[in-house]
């Protein structure tokens, strides 16, 4: 008779959850590391009561919620925001290559549909969190409860189910025994590196708390092999032979290089056979930035050296990439006639784009593959001299955009970003996701090591960046972290630093004000927007927001909320206020009011942003011709 231990729901699922673990290369760890929550009716007697009693039972516990023990409790996490909590748990996974990830719980109504965000942003970037919303009654003693959306079509619908769309997985645990099958599902997309993103297991708040009698082998350690497959031999061949055939082949990296831990497997074959490298956001890294072969970055936010490659390609060999279109230019970057693609992914969805031929395997076993069947091959020398003067004239443009004139002066976005490479070293850690920040950050900075450059640019979420800076420093506990936010992005979401403050989670906040949305304030005038809405000012006689700038204190904000904070008021108390913020290990944040100065260096390829077609102001007009001259150079790749 096969052994049961009775429990409820909840305490059956966190049990389950403490004894999963990923296996790679032959290193093992454990795969949901802590739980993230906030309690409400939806959950607090079912997850939460759980994770108490779990706690008590394990005494022993992972530092910040990792990594725990074999045999220690589920660690717990107290966050401000249920879309911040999951931002938190993606950094975090991010930072562990995809191998470890994090829990996220909430009550039901609000607490869930504040998930969505969250959950759309890690399956847009492939990176595992597991999502525990509380959900209705399954029995309906009443209908409806406290915050219930009553569906007059549908019994059945609950706000969950707004996060089917933007989960990689969805179940509803409407019976207990319903459990054992939905958790097993709910690890396996998790670990793998096909199907990951964000989970949902929808848990009724009267099934959590329910008891069932539980065989006992569903809490046996079960470990998740994360596959490396290789290329097919064929395609391995005809990918060898086009690269072979090819007189300016360019390698594009993509966050599947990072995510297989593929770093050393890329450099090998780039100095073998003289092959530059591009990188896109998620790739950035890839290689180091003073590689002979890495031009940084393609795309729209592209190096002038990179864009300027890539445009006279004759093949493409994508690593690990999604073709956004901002790598791609809105299909207007790789204009060489009869240019061919070869695509190394992992996914075959990615690896079939631009119809290129296809190396469906991992990034690692791939390129190392590869490696083998090019064996003796090089890029000719001119193309290498060619690359390699690109690369030097782009550096001299770095260091221009860098350099401070004025030490008394206030600093521009790039140099306070000068500023910052000069204080750093390898093992710090920068995030940053929407504004101005990634283009400047994608065309100039400095990337020192395979991950400290994190720049979510999948979803480009503003709030991702404090949030994501706990997870990361959870993740990797010895690392500096910085956060990199404009004030735009600051407004969106601060709630995560009495988290930082309360845990004590030394992560490094730069505050950037430069009073509004300064990324969407450039491209609404670049597109006959005329900047509309997007200062932040007083309104002026017009109605427009072109008064004065608001008298908002942000890092009086910051310090409010219990983080030491440096203020720095010219380019060398920037520099001095950056050092002892690296020093430190309390959360501090470093604020800078920037100077009204030009952007970074202008973009070297398109991007395609619609344009009024009819308009009776001149600046619109003008832009549509703009525009019409650049969409015509949009092609199809078949």
């Amino acid at each position: 008779m096969t052994a049961t231990r009775r429990l409820t729901v909840a305490q059956a699922l966190v049990r389950f959850l403490a004894a999963q673990y990923t296996e790679r290369d032959g290193h093992r760890q454990r795969l949901i590391n802590a739980c993230w929550g906030i309690f409400g009716h939806g959950n607090v007697a079912g997850i939460g009561q759980a994770l108490l009693e779990h706690r008590a039972q394990h005494p022993e516990r992972g530092s910040h919620g990792g990594p725990p023990g074999e045999d220690a409790a589920m660690p717990f996490l107290q966050g401000r925001n249920e879309q911040a909590m999951v931002h938190a748990a993606v950094g975090y996974a991010r930072q562990s290559g995809r191998l470890r990830a994090q829990a996220v719980t909430t009550s039901i109504g609000p607490g869930a549909t504040n998930l969505v965000t969250g959950a759309a942003l890690a399956t847009v970037n492939r990176l595992p969190v597991l999502l525990l919303p509380g959900d209705t009654f399954a029995t309906r003693p009443a209908d409806p409860v406290l915050q219930q959306l009553e569906v007059p079509y549908a019994g059945d619908l609950s706000v969950n189910d707004a996060l089917r769309p933007v989960s990689r997985h969805f179940d509803r645990v409407a019976r207990p025994e319903a459990l054992i099958p939905a958790a097993l599902e709910a690890m396996r997309v998790l670990a793998d590196p096909v199907e990951t993103g964000a989970v949902t297991l929808a848990l009724p708040q009267d099934v959590q708390a329910e008891a069932y009698d539980w065989p006992e082998d569903f809490f046996a350690p079960r470990v998740w092999q994360v596959r490396r497959p290789p290329p097919e031999p064929a395609a391995l061949a005809e990918a060898a032979a086009a690269v072979r055939t090819a007189d300016r082949p360019l390698i594009v990296a993509g966050g599947g290089v990072h995510h297989s831990e593929a770093q050393e497997a890329l450099r090998a074959l780039v100095e073998a056979t003289g092959i530059p490298v591009a990188v896109t956001q998620a790739g950035k890294g890839a290689l180091r930035h003073d590689n002979p072969a890495e031009l940084g970055a393609v795309g729209h936010t592209g190096t002038a050296v990179a864009d300027e490659i890539a445009r006279g390609a004759d093949l493409i060999l994508g690593v690990g990439t999604r073709y956004t279109d901002f790598t791609t230019a809105s299909n207007t970057l790789f204009a060489a006639p009869g240019v061919r693609f070869v695509n190394l992914n992992i996914t075959p969805f990615d690896a079939h784009k631009m119809s290129a031929r296809t190396l469906v395997a991992d990034a690692r076993t791939g390129l190392e593959a590869l490696h083998g069947a090019l064996r003796g091959h090089r890029v000719d020398k001119a193309y290498e001299a060619e690359y390699r003067a690109g690369r030097a004239r782009w550096e001299k443009t770095v260091e221009a955009a860098f350099a401070v004139g004025d030490g008394a002066a206030r600093p521009t976005q790039t140099q306070v970003l000068g500023a910052l490479d000069s204080v750093v070293g390898d093992e710090d850690v920068l995030i940053n996701a929407a504004g101005s920040l990634p283009g400047d950050l994608h065309k100039l900075w400095r990337a020192r090591s395979p991950r400290q450059y994190h720049v979510e640019y999948g979803y480009s979420c503003m709030g991702y960046e404090i949030p994501a800076a706990l997870g990361v420093r959870l993740a990797a506990p010895d690392r500096p972290v910085w956060a990199l936010v404009g004030d735009g992005t600051y407004l969106m979401m601060p709630t995560e630093i009495v988290t930082a403050v309360q845990e004590g989670i030394a992560i490094k906040v730069v505050l950037l004000q430069n009073h509004g949305y300064a990324s969407i304030g450039g491209l609404s005038e670049a597109t006959g927007g005329e900047g509309f809405g997007t200062a932040y000012r007083y309104r002026a006689a017009d109605g427009g927001y072109t008064g004065d700038p608001l008298p908002v204190d942000l890092a009086a904000n910051a310090e409010s909320l219990g983080m030491r904070v440096l203020r720095a008021n010219t380019a060398d108390s920037l520099r001095s206020a950056l050092r002892t913020a690296r020093a430190v290990e309390v959360p501090v944040c470093v604020y800078v009011e920037t100077a009204p100065a030009p952007p970074g260096p202008e973009a070297h390829a398109w991007w395609d942003v619609p344009v009024a077609e009819v308009s009776g102001r001149p600046a619109a007009v003008a832009a549509r011709a703009e525009y019409e001259r650049r969409a015509a150079e949009r092609r199809w790749h078949l």
